[in-house]
């Protein structure tokens, strides 16, 4: 029999959500009549806008219906892209940089492919499962200690007592992987420090993996959208976003990743050569591209109709994060999160593990959220709910809490 491939044994035994998902059903099946509030996977609950409804219903007739498109995506849409959500805020993206694709959590993984199996990689702690998780069955690191944290990845903690704001590194690293808005945290970088970061990768000749899903959800003017706003950054970064979270996406699965030009690789001779080529050679092998009638759909994202009902979206989901921020604080929980992001990160009370706590919120309020330890060793302690509940669901999910808990 052929062998398989050993670095997955090296994983931490269950992917997190999938075991939210196992210990939701235990204790679904153990009380078959007690209806549970989910606010621990961050999926939306409020319909498509209607300019996306629209734009869907008009791509799918028979004299607009398109197959196989582009593997990189559609011009229309990636011209959309570089205008609206780069060229508005004084970053350059040309449309050849633009590569769409079926969604963030796919370019997430999929991005270390280009990179060397010996690249030491950094990762901010807690976030987003999937970048560990894809280094590791690449082979760039040994098995998980008790702490959870895999041999061989540099962990940049990001806790209360940071303001969860992750140091640089005190060595080099080759790949660092930053999320702002944060998930799970909800935290958010200042321009300063995201300046330094983009120093660090110029200095250390290191590539960032910048997560900007959440860019739509910041509400404060002097927070970066993205990490092209700083000088240097196309040298250093690589941006990806997702219309899962502003628009509603999350069944459609659409999402863009930016590899600028300037961005260069090395080889073991000491070769150069650009990041975007490989991306492009990556993408044309793996993919054949998203549907025509989504990347239809995306596009109806930036007319001014679609522009205003994506707003409206993300204000509803912003008020959700408001109530439950206000409640939890009420209720005397430290809450952190929830002003520039969709996460809300509650720390759990003295001595009580985060899976401990995911336990007793769903026992006794029947409320399902996401415990910290889930997203890295630093998340112990902490204890996330998602805003994209609908308003009944949130308001009474947040009432269970303060009076059974």
């Amino acid at each position: 029999m052929p062998r398989f491939n050993e670095f997955y044994l090296n994983l931490n035994q269950s992917y997190l959500f999938a075991e939210i998902r196992r210990r939701t059903k235990v204790f679904t099946d153990a009380h078959p009549d007690v209806r549970l509030v989910d606010l621990g996977v961050g999926d939306v609950t409020q319909p498509l806008p209607p300019a996306v409804v629209r734009a869907i219903h008009d791509a799918a007739r028979r004299e607009t219906f398109k197959g196989y498109g582009p593997y990189v995506g559609y011009e229309f849409l990636r011209a959309e892209i570089a205008t609206h959500d780069f060229g508005s805020r004084g970053a350059k993206i040309a449309v050849d940089e633009v590569f769409v694709s079926d969604g963030g959590k796919s370019d997430s993984a999929n991005l270390q492919e280009i990179f060397a199996q010996d690249c030491v990689v950094a990762l901010m702690d807690p976030v987003y499962p999937v970048y560990a998780d894809s280094n590791v069955v690449a082979g760039r690191s040994g098995r998980a200690d008790d702490s959870g944290r895999y041999a061989g990845i540099v962990y940049l903690p990001c806790t209360a007592e940071n303001h969860f704001q992750p140091a640089l590194p005190d060595r080099h690293v080759d790949l660092i992987y930053l999320c702002y808005p944060n998930n799970p945290t909800g935290a958010i970088v200042t321009r300063d420090a995201l300046t330094r970061w983009v120093e660090y990768a110029r200095a250390e000749d290191a590539v960032i993996l910048y997560d900007a899903a959440y860019e739509a959800y910041i509400r404060d003017s002097d927070v970066p959208h993205s990490i092209y706003e700083i000088d240097g950054a196309r040298e250093v970064a690589i941006e990806c976003r997702s219309f899962s979270k502003n628009a509603g996406f999350t069944g459609m699965r659409l999402a863009y990743t930016i590899v600028p030009k300037e961005l260069r690789g090395r080889a073991a001779d000491g070769r150069t050569t650009s990041l975007n080529t490989l991306w492009t050679r990556r993408t044309a092998m793996k993919s054949n591209g998203p549907p025509y009638i989504i990347q239809k759909a995306a596009a109806a994202v930036y007319t001014p109709e679609g522009q205003k009902q994506v707003r409206g979206l993300i204000d509803f989901y912003m008020e959700n994060a408001r109530i439950i921020g206000a409640g939890l604080a009420a209720a005397g929980f430290a809450v952190y999160g929830g002003k520039n992001a969709p996460y809300i990160w509650v720390r759990t009370p003295q001595s009580v593990g985060s899976w401990d706590f995911f336990d007793r919120v769903l026992e006794r309020a029947n409320v399902v959220g996401a415990p910290g330890a889930g997203f890295g060793p630093s998340g112990e302690g902490y204890f996330r709910l998602t805003a994209f509940g609908s308003r009944a669901q949130t308001e009474e999910a947040i009432e269970r809490i303060k009076t059974r808990m």
